[in-house]
């Protein structure tokens, strides 16, 4: 097992705050947006190997079965499926959504036929995996996910008494739901000369009324993004705010945008995403067309399920698995050996992380007390045990069986 050094990302919408704070570290003054662990190659995660920090997407390369088992190998190829961050947003994020898999797979080779560069800002593509997400609250998270009912947009539009949108609340109120959102999604991505500024300024003022708490989500991504049509497709999306331990599962074709708060996040290793505003980089209106699901199916706030004393968040995916382990100081330690890769994440207390196990510790054993922040990453197979007193987040793949 192996102690994991991580990227900081500083992208502008992230808290100067949270990841310090989580961290017990002093705020640089930057933004601290995103703490990745994993081998993506944008910025992998490092290991000790012979005393020389290697990046851990190189060490599974030059022996994968090793490190993924030959289950991961089969199913996903050599490297690992899955990305583990620590999320901490400021500011609303962009509006996006991720493609499932045939549409990543036609989209990249699409492109690559076509000869777009990968790292072309126009490129949609930039590889052909789906890049399903959970995200797991550890401060009261809130966020924009899934389109809230036709009728109910329509209601809402309405409320902000700007002449320009009775059109598209029309158009909601008419049509069948799928078909009403298509066009009025479609529409708002092009959105009239003036009617953002409009929308903008009706929000400020139904904010600071009768309607502050339904509108005051809206308000802020208008006033974090002005002029940027993204704020109307935020719009059609449901406003949901998480607990502490309360998680969203994010699946191919869901618009979605995170506002605010600290978690823990999952997903499978792609660059996959197509944005439909609040965002200086590229949107491409027909891709986002083909891309979204358009309907408006109830948003599931999701808590774990208790297996053995291991709480696990559902996904429908075998890309990721990710569970929590709530410790408690002179409880037996946990056998946590599973036949493939896993990183273990402390976010509160101490966790000892053992390469063995036994019912106590023995003088030969491995052992690393990690704190909020840390992780450990495990090889496929290792015999590894987990104690302490606090909160460890264990994330593996979906095709995870407990060894021995």
């Amino acid at each position: 097992m192996d102690l994991l050094h991580n990227t900081v990302q500083p992208y502008d919408w992230g808290s100067r705050t949270l990841l310090p704070d989580l961290m017990g570290v002093p705020p640089t003054g930057a933004p601290q947006a995103e703490l990745w662990m994993g081998a993506h190659p944008a910025a992998p995660s490092r290991v000790s190997r012979g005393g020389v920090l290697a990046p851990l997407d190189r060490v599974v390369a030059a022996h994968p079965e090793g490190e993924l088992g030959a289950v991961t190998v089969r199913r996903f190829g050599p490297r690992l499926p899955f990305l583990l961050k620590l999320l901490a947003a400021e500011a609303p994020l962009s509006v996006q959504v991720h493609p499932d898999l045939a549409q990543a797979q036609a989209g990249f080779a699409r492109e690559d036929a076509l000869g777009i560069p990968l790292d072309a800002p126009h490129r949609n593509y930039r590889d052909d995996q789906h890049k399903p997400e959970m995200i797991v609250a550890l401060t009261p998270f809130r966020g924009l996910c899934g389109f809230r009912g036709a009728a109910d947009t329509a209601r809402l539009l309405d409320s902000l008494a700007v002449p320009a949108l009775r059109p598209y609340a029309e158009t909601l109120r008419g049509a069948p739901e799928p078909l009403a959102l298509a066009e009025v999604f479609r529409a708002f991505l092009r959105p009239p000369a003036g009617l953002l500024d409009a929308v903008a300024r009706a929000l400020a003022v139904a904010a600071a009324g009768p309607d502050e708490a339904r509108l005051a989500a809206y308000d802020a991504v208008a006033r974090a993004h002005p002029g940027d049509a993204g704020l109307l497709s935020a719009l059609m999306l449901r406003h949901v705010e998480l607990s502490p331990g309360e998680a969203l599962f994010l699946g191919a074709g869901v618009p979605h945008a995170y506002l605010s708060g600290l978690g823990v996040e999952i997903m499978a290793s792609s660059d996959n995403v197509l944005r439909c505003g609040l965002t200086s980089k590229h949107v491409d209106a027909e891709e986002l067309a083909r891309v979204v699901r358009f309907g408006a199916p109830p948003t599931r706030v999701l808590t774990p399920r208790e297996e053995g004393g291991e709480e696990v968040y559902p996904a429908p995916v075998d890309d990721f698995r990710l569970s929590r382990y709530l410790l408690r100081a002179g409880e037996p330690r946990r056998r946590v050996t599973v036949d493939a890769p896993q990183i273990l994440l402390c976010t509160a207390g101490t966790v000892t992380v053992s390469s063995g196990f036994s019912a106590s510790p023995s003088a030969s054993e491995e052992r690393l007390a990690i704190g909020p922040g840390q992780a450990v990453y495990v090889p496929a197979g290792a015999e590894t045990g987990l104690a302490g007193a606090g909160t460890a987040f264990r994330a593996t793949t979906g095709t995870a069986e407990r060894s021995g």
